[in-house]
C-alpha cells in the first residue's frame, strides 16, 4: 500500500512539472537554498506593502514619471519630498493586523522605480532622510515586523528613474539602451544600495527584485546572506492572477487589494474580503504563496476599506489557518467550488468548502469527494467547531459524518458555529479528514497554443491521462479576457461541446462565435467520473 501511495505522489509531482506555471524569464540563476524556499512555502501567506513620497498624490507608484514633462518630473523629484511626513507609520500595528489576518511575512518597498529610497543611504539624497521625517523609516519597518514575529520581506527595484535623469537618459522602463560606462556605474549603483540593504538591518528573511538589472543585487544580497530567499528573479512571481495548475515547488503570486499597487483614495474598485480569501485559498491549493498587496496612505497608515477587510481575513483565518499554514497540494486543487490543501505527508486533507452564501447556521450538507478515499482509522471534523452543539437550538445534531460509496468519499457536515451576530457567516468552511488516501491517480491535460483563422479559432489540447476510467469527456472552457486586474473579479467560464473519449491523445475543438478584436481565455477539461481536471489558462485574440 505504502508503495503505491508513493508512486501516486510521484506521478503527480511530474504531472505538476510538466505544466510549470509561467517561468520568471528574468530568473537566470537561483541560489536559495531549498530547505529555505521550504520554510517559506510554509508561511503561504504575505503582506506586500506598495509605498512612496508619491503616495500624497495618489497617483500609479513611479510610473507617471515615464513620458512625462520636465516640469512635472522636476516637482515630484524637489517638491514632493519637502511634504512627504508619515507620522502615523507604525510597522509593529501594521504587522499585528498582518498577523492576526495569518500573514506570516511582509515585503516592504525599500525603493520603487522612482528611485527614492525609504532608508538612510548614501547613495543619493532623494531619501526619506531629507524629508520632514528625517528618520531612517526602513529602520522602523525591519524593528517593527520583527518584534510582531513576522518574517522580514524587502522589494527593491534595481531600475531607478532619478538615476537615468541625473545621467541625461531618457527615462522608459522598454527599449532601454545604454553605454558600458553607463552600464558599470548602474551596476555599481545597485551594488552599494544592496550592500546598505544587506549588511545594516540584521537578518532579512525574502528579497523581491522589480525590474532590472537584477543581477548585481541577486549576487551582493545572497553574498551578504545566503540563508535570503529570493523570490522575484530567482522563481516564479505571477503579478495579479493565479496560474491554472498546480506546483508542488516554490512560487509566489503578488495581488493588490484594490486595482492600483500604491494608495488610490479615489476611482478604485476594492477586491471584497471574501475574494481575498477565495484567492488565498487557490493559491495554497495549487502549492502556492500569496502576497496580498496593500498601500498605505500618506501618513502611513493601512486605509480604512483595506483596514475592515484586513479583520475579516483575519476572523476567517482564525477558524481556518490549519488549512493554510504548513500545507502542500493535494493530488488534485479542486472539486468545483471544494479546493483542497493536505499535510505534508498528504494523510490529512483539508476541503475548504466555498461558495456557501445561503448555509445557515444549524443546516447540514453533503458533499462526494472523488480524490480522497477513507480507511479505517479515518476521522472528521469542521475547523473552529467541537461537533456537540448549535447554539440556541437544543435539538440540532452537530455531529460531521463520512462514508465511504462507489463514487467518493460522502461527507455530511453542519454549519454550527455562530460568527456574526445575524448568523449570516458569507466565508467558506473547512472540513478537515484525517487519515485518508488518494482514491485514484487523477487525469492529466495540457492546454495547447489556438489557432486563429479568419472566421474561426481552434482550441487544442493533450490528453496526457485519462485517469482510472474506461472513458472521459474532454473540451474547452472560455470567456473574454476581462484585463491584467479586472480578470481576477471574473470567476465565470462558456463551455464549448465535449467529446467522450477512450484513450489519451491530442485533441481541439473549432469556435466560429467569438467576438473580432477580442482576448479570450481558454483552458482545456477533462470530465472524469469522479471530478473535472482542469489544464493551464492560455489567451488568444481574435482577428
Amino acid at each position: 500500500m505504502k508503495k503505491t501511495i508513493l508512486l501516486l505522489f510521484a506521478v503527480f509531482l511530474v504531472t505538476i512539472s510538466q505544466a510549470q506555471i509561467e517561468a520568471d524569464a528574468e530568473a537566470s540563476f537561483n541560489r536559495n537554498k531549498p530547505e529555505r524556499e521550504e520554510c517559506l512555502r510554509d508561511l503561504g501567506f504575505g503582506m506586500f506593502i506598495h509605498w512612496s513620497l508619491d503616495s500624497q498624490l495618489g497617483v500609479v507608484i513611479s510610473h507617471s514619471l515615464v513620458g512625462a514633462s520636465d516640469d512635472y518630473a522636476n516637482r515630484f523629484i524637489n517638491e514632493l519630498p519637502k511634504t512627504f511626513d508619515p507620522q502615523d507609520f507604525d510597522p509593529y500595528k501594521i504587522a499585528v493586523q498582518a498577523k492576526l489576518a495569518g500573514m506570516k511575512y511582509i515585503v516592504f518597498t525599500t525603493k520603487h522605480h522612482s528611485g527614492f529610497c525609504m532608508w538612510d543611504t548614501k547613495t543619493t539624497d532623494f531619501n526619506i532622510t531629507n524629508t520632514p521625517y528625517k528618520k531612517d523609516l526602513l529602520k522602523e519597518y525591519v524593528e517593527g515586523v520583527r518584534k510582531a514575529g513576522l518574517a522580514v520581506g524587502l522589494y527593491y527595484s534595481p531600475e531607478d528613474f532619478n538615476f537615468l535623469r541625473n545621467n541625461n537618459i531618457l527615462v522608459r522602463r522598454r527599449g532601454l539602451k545604454l553605454s558600458d560606462d553607463i552600464k558599470s556605474k548602474y551596476n555599481d549603483y545597485i551594488r552599494q544600495q544592496t550592500h546598505e540593504l544587506f549588511a545594516n538591518y540584521g537578518k532579512i528573511d525574502v528579497l523581491f527584485i522589480d525590474g532590472n538589472p537584477k543581477e548585481p543585487c541577486k549576487d551582493e544580497a545572497w553574498k551578504l546572506q545566503p540563508n535570503l530567499v529570493i523570490t522575484r528573479g530567482a522563481v516564479s512571481t505571477p503579478e495579479q492572477k493565479l496560474p491554472g495548475v498546480a506546483n508542488d515547488n516554490l512560487w509566489e503570486s503578488c495581488i493588490t487589494m484594490g486595482t492600483q499597487w500604491q494608495y488610490k483614495p479615489t476611482n478604485d474598485d476594492l477586491k471584497s474580503a471574501g475574494r481575498s480569501i477565495e484567492m488565498l485559498i487557490e493559491t495554497r491549493a495549487k502549492g502556492g504563496n500569496l502576497l496580498l498587496n496593500i498601500g498605505l496612505d500618506p501618513y502611513g497608515k493601512i486605509p480604512d476599506p483595506e483596514s475592515r477587510n484586513m479583520t475579516e481575513i483575519a476572523a476567517w483565518n482564525f477558524i481556518n489557518q490549519e488549512a493554510i499554514q504548513n500545507v502542500r497540494p493535494w493530488i488534485i486543487p479542486q472539486e468545483e467550488n471544494i479546493w483542497f490543501t493536505a499535510s505534508k505527508d498528504r494523510k490529512t486533507v483539508y476541503a475548504i468548502i466555498t461558495g456557501i452564501d445561503n448555509w445557515k447556521r444549524g443546516d447540514r450538507k453533503e458533499f462526494v469527494l472523488g480524490s480522497v478515499k477513507a480507511t479505517a482509522d479515518t476521522k472528521i471534523s469542521v475547523l473552529g467547531q467541537n461537533d456537540l452543539v448549535v447554539e440556541y437550538n437544543s435539538k440540532a445534531d452537530a455531529k460531521s459524518r463520512f462514508e465511504q460509496t462507489e463514487k467518493g468519499l460522502k461527507i455530511s457536515v453542519v454549519r454550527a458555529q455562530r460568527i456574526y451576530n445575524n448568523a449570516k457567516w458569507p466565508n467558506p468552511i473547512t472540513v478537515k479528514i484525517e487519515n485518508v488516501l488518494p482514491s485514484l491517480d487523477p487525469p492529466i491535460i495540457e492546454t495547447k497554443n489556438a489557432k486563429v483563422s479568419k472566421n474561426m479559432v481552434t482550441l487544442n489540447a493533450n490528453l496526457i491521462k485519462k485517469g482510472n476510467a474506461k472513458k472521459v469527456k474532454v473540451g474547452f472552457q472560455y470567456r473574454i479576457y476581462a484585463g491584467f486586474v479586472e480578470n481576477l473579479y471574473n470567476k465565470t467560464w462558456d463551455k464549448t461541446s465535449f467529446t467522450e473519449i477512450s484513450n489519451e491523445k491530442k485533441f481541439s475543438v473549432d469556435i466560429d462565435n467569438l467576438q473580432s478584436g477580442k482576448t479570450y481565455e481558454y483552458r482545456a477539461v477533462v470530465e472524469h467520473p469522479q471530478m473535472n481536471i482542469y489544464g493551464d489558462i492560455k489567451k488568444v485574440k481574435i482577428k
